[in-house]
């Protein structure tokens, strides 16, 4: 399997929560220069208003607990992967999932078809050098592509709008954004939207990173 099939599989890592029982996270923006995971991942007004977030969304423990309770094998290949993260220095991270219908908040969002959804994580990091090599190890095995070696429908660095470190997937069912910013890592990935509210999502997520 090539590099980029890889990270088509992966896909199925990027699962919506499913505990109905537990709250909806309710982030307040910070203004500091420090802002947390959950304050910067996408928000709920910039989202389409079909779409309502998944219970279990916010801190990236708080997301893989309520996995567990529903896949504990999906669940422990996330959490294997948000350790390597840590590994790599991360200090914290926040996941959301946003669906047009709550069946998907229990699919994995590579195999669902015909519902709009869309995933936002974002991870801090203590400085840029961490940050910028945790996105070139990959993101819950999402990595750059190297030179030479792009897809139809992939673009990286520059082009993406997201700065240098940073690549797009771009297929109308699919589409994905992985990118570091400052101290933060962050990735999209949506489901059956078109390209201005992904490339909405992105530039807002974006637009809080330093």
């Amino acid at each position: 399997m090539t590099r980029f099939g890889t990270w088509i599989a992966l896909l199925g890592l990027l699962v919506a929560c499913q505990n109905e029982t537990h709250p909806v996270f309710t982030p307040v923006p910070s203004p500091s220069s420090h802002l947390s995971t959950t304050d910067a991942i996408l928000q709920p007004a910039e989202t389409p208003s079909d779409l309502s977030v998944c219970p279990g969304s916010g801190p990236i423990d708080v997301y893989i607990s309520v996995l567990a309770t529903r896949d504990m094998t999906v669940a422990n290949r996330v959490s294997d992967q948000w350790a390597a993260l840590v590994a790599g220095g991360a200090t914290s991270g926040a996941m959301v999932v946003y669906t047009a219908n709550t069946s998907a908040c229990a699919a994995e969002l590579g195999a669902t078809s015909g519902v709009k959804a869309i995933t936002s994580f974002v991870a801090r990091f203590p400085d840029e050098s961490q940050a910028d090599r945790a996105w070139n190890a990959g993101v819950f095995g999402f990595a750059p592509p190297p030179p030479g070696q792009l897809t139809p429908g992939l673009t990286l660095g520059t082009s993406t709008g997201l700065g240098a470190s940073s690549f797009t997937y771009d297929r109308p069912s699919v589409r994905l954004a992985c990118w570091r910013h400052g101290f933060y890592v962050a990735m999209i990935v949506a489901s059956n939207l078109d390209l201005n509210t992904f490339r909405s999502a992105t530039a807002a997520v974006d637009a809080r990173l330093n």
